[in-house]
């Protein structure tokens, strides 16, 4: 009898799908770690988004695991070098978030370009400042894009109505330049980017990637936005660089401190939540209604693959 164990609030469809294949799902969105680790062995399959870590702990519980079904595009809360020793396929679903990241990279640009927030803000507080206000066009910009996967792909195909010229730079893929974007250098995009958006995974090479260092190497005063992975962005760095003019405004989906009360023991979160120039939300980049649905679509087919 092959057994899935659900362990994350995934859209019923992954489910539905699942049980058509032959599987037998439980669906417990509820269930602890320590619970988990104490049934894990009678499963086949486990499917989470990020309640907690797929770590050596549960993988030495699970002796007839075959496959982890991650609702979501990174894999970094799955110990993955494990999983390939022992064969266990690793399933996830950018494709269904993708547009979602998008979209939000896109409208966190243009609140930044146009002071949405400050200029909301300011009204509310009875301030009535145009001068104060006045944004930027992004026609005529060049947007550079690190890392064109799914995220950096939906990203540039979101800016194509705007005019722009965009520019990607991906360290493990070439001849990837289309209808959307020119693939550069790096020293392209650090020479000509207006806007800097990422769209990479967190690896022990990425993390604390962007640093004071990084950010010193742009030729330009730039707008920064990270749906990526908080913990490729040192956020000190972000706030000295808009201190010194490098960053016009950052949106940030993602920090490398995240949820609280974690977040506001950081010695940088005061300055953070301060900073006008600079709009924060909560990792909902891919986390959309309609990505709900979506990322179980393909997560069930990929399942279907699988099996």
């Amino acid at each position: 009898m092959k057994k899935i164990l659900i362990v994350d609030d995934l859209h019923p469809v992954f489910k539905e799908r699942a049980m058509a294949m032959g599987y037998v799902v439980d669906d417990e969105p509820q269930i602890t770690r320590q619970q988990t680790l104490a049934k894990i062995k009678d499963y086949v399959g486990i499917a989470v988004r990020t309640k907690f870590r797929i770590d050596a702990e549960v993988f030495a519980a699970a002796p007839n695991l075959k496959f982890v079904a991650r609702a979501g595009a990174g894999l970094d809360n799955i110990d993955d070098k494990i999983a390939f020793e022992r064969n266990i396929e690793l399933i996830n679903a950018p494709e269904g978030n993708c547009d979602a990241v998008g979209e939000h990279a896109t409208g966190l640009l243009l609140s930044l370009m146009n002071n949405f927030r400050k200029a909301d803000q300011e009204i509310r507080n009875g301030i009535w400042d145009r001068e104060g206000n006045r944004g930027y066009e992004l026609k005529g910009k060049k947007v550079g894009i690190i890392g064109y996967g799914f995220m950096g792909q939906s990203f540039a195909k979101k800016l194509a109505s705007f005019e722009v010229d965009v520019m990607a730079y991906d360290k493990y893929k070439t001849g990837f330049s289309d209808a959307f974007v020119r693939e550069v250098s790096m020293e392209e995009i650090v020479k000509h980017s207006d806007v800097l958006s990422l769209h990479i995974p967190l690896t022990a090479e990425t993390r604390q990637m962007v640093d004071d260092e990084y950010f010193f190497h742009f030729k330009k005063p730039i707008f920064f936005i990270n749906t990526a992975r908080g913990e490729v962005v040192n956020t000190k760095a972000v706030l000295n660089a808009i201190k010194s003019g490098k960053i016009l405004g950052a949106g940030l989906d993602v920090l490398q401190t995240e949820k609280f009360p974690a977040l506001a023991e950081q010695d940088w979160y005061e300055e953070l939540k301060k900073n006008e120039k600079i709009i924060l939300t909560p990792h909902v980049g891919g986390w959309t209604f309609d990505s709900y649905r979506k990322i179980s679509e393909v997560l069930a087919d990929k399942l279907q693959g699988f099996s």
